[in-house]
């Protein structure tokens, strides 16, 4: 995933905005999952405990490590994922919250949790230990 660039203050604004909105339609919490699409089923499991707890829930649609006709040819997989990755910041930016799935983090999601937590999003994990802003066991230094 590329980084993206900063938001600009008419952006800001209109963040400010749809938080305000949501706020007033009183919609429920909006909860986006990450994380390595080889843990597509354990996004499911996470959108069905998510969804029950009362959150609308969104995540990505599309696992491009499984074969499709879709993204069959190499050059419009590799256009598709640049479309893909764009869709996934708008769901990071339209989301109260993030929950990282899985006990792997590659640079793609490395990439989201910094996005997100620089819109100020908290950010949840199912394997906390895998977070990037805490520094490993004191064991694991050692090693």
């Amino acid at each position: 995933m590329s980084h993206p660039r900063p938001l600009t203050p008419e952006e800001k604004l209109a963040e400010e905005k749809l938080a305000d909105a949501k706020r007033r339609l009183s919609l429920p919490g909006i909860v986006v999952i990450c994380g390595s699409t080889r843990f597509m089923a354990e996004m499911a499991e996470a959108d069905l405990r998510e969804t029950t707890a009362g959150r609308i829930v969104v995540k990505p649609g599309c696992d491009l490590k499984s074969p499709h006709e879709l993204w069959s040819d190499p050059a419009e997989a590799e256009t598709l994922k640049v479309r893909l990755d764009a869709l996934h910041r708008a769901k990071i930016r339209l989301a109260d919250e993030v929950l990282v799935v899985g006990d792997y983090i590659g640079e793609s999601t490395r990439s989201e949790i910094a996005y997100a937590r620089s819109l100020g999003k908290p950010v949840r994990f199912t394997h906390p230990e895998v977070d990037p802003n805490n520094p490993p066991p004191a064991a694991a230094l050692a090693t």
